[in-house]
């Protein structure tokens, strides 16, 4: 297994171009399957292990309580390993071949409170310049319209329909949906397309330009958000989604019909929709007390 080893994370520096940071993780999680293969196994040699051992060792990566995550990773890394020893003509098989990554959990988002948003768009300062009065108006149509943030990327400025109050998004799968406005979100944007429309005169008809005129990107977007959401809340995950997450929660706590929130946010189905529904032990409480029919039965 030594000489393998080495040949291999000479194979993914030299060849593959993998960074030493990458290549030293792959040596990690490589070395921890053969540390517990010399413990509990005999010391196999690579071409005598079965999947069988790999199930083993999973078994115990699970008992010294790894994530799924992490062991994905690392039989990833094993996978990798053994594709390589049999290029190298060490073994014909890959024992990991069967082997189906372990499902990971996904955490649920925390949607924003009312009062975070509030403190978010009534209280929290922009300046009166392009940069600020771009980022509150951004800030404020992910809220108020849940849309994407690769759709709010894409918007151009015929997108904004101010005299009937809506935008028009384009969607996944190129589907298009329109969107209403509130009368404070068309004054933003009256206010934002007189400050773009003296500092950029020509270029991009996209609605949202950078510092420098240029279209939005992925990342200047993440960034944006999280540097606003980071100064009225605790919460972890403030990426753009958030404000979609919580525009849907909203919502639907409001009262909002399931099926036109479903619409607005441009979900296929309603089960990706039925996910944003986020009432509370108290909520389901104080409904179930205040509507049940045999309430104020006393016990006999």
């Amino acid at each position: 297994m030594a000489f393998s080893l080495v040949a291999f994370l000479d194979y993914l520096e030299k060849e593959k171009n993998f960074s030493r940071h990458t290549v030293l993780a792959y040596q990690n999680d490589i070395r921890s399957f053969f540390q517990f293969n010399d413990k509990n196994l005999g010391g196999k040699p690579d071409t005598e292990i079965s999947y069988k051992d790999v199930r083993a060792w999973l078994g115990f990566l699970s008992n010294q309580n790894f994530d799924h995550k992490t062991i994905n990773r690392k039989i990833s890394a094993l996978k990798s390993y053994f594709k390589f020893v049999i290029k190298i003509g060490e073994r014909e098989d890959n024992p990991m071949k069967g082997h189906h990554t372990l499902k990971i959990a996904k955490k649920a988002m925390t949607p924003l409170s009312l009062d975070e948003m509030r403190d978010l768009l009534d209280h929290l300062h922009f300046p009166e310049t392009y940069s600020g009065v771009r980022d509150k108006l951004i800030l404020d149509l992910f809220y108020h319209t849940g849309m994407r943030r690769s759709e709010l990327i894409q918007l151009k400025i015929h997108d904004a329909d101010l005299g009937s109050k809506t935008v028009k998004v384009l969607g996944k799968r190129n589907k298009e949906r329109i969107i209403p406005l509130t009368n404070s979100i068309c004054v933003s944007i009256e206010k934002y397309l007189t400050l773009r429309n003296t500092m950029y005169t020509v270029g991009h008809n996209f609605l949202f330009l950078t510092d420098k005129g240029n279209m939005l990107y992925p990342q200047f977007v993440y960034n944006l958000v999280k540097k606003h959401l980071s100064q009225v809340t605790t919460k972890k995950q403030i990426g753009p989604h958030i404000l979609r997450h919580t525009f849907a929660t909203h919502l639907l706590e409001g009262g909002a019909n399931l099926n036109a929130t479903k619409e607005l946010l441009g979900h296929t189905s309603l089960a990706a929709t039925q996910v944003y529904t986020h009432t509370n032990i108290a909520e389901l409480k104080k409904v179930y007390q205040n509507t049940h029919p045999r309430k104020n039965v006393k016990p006999t």
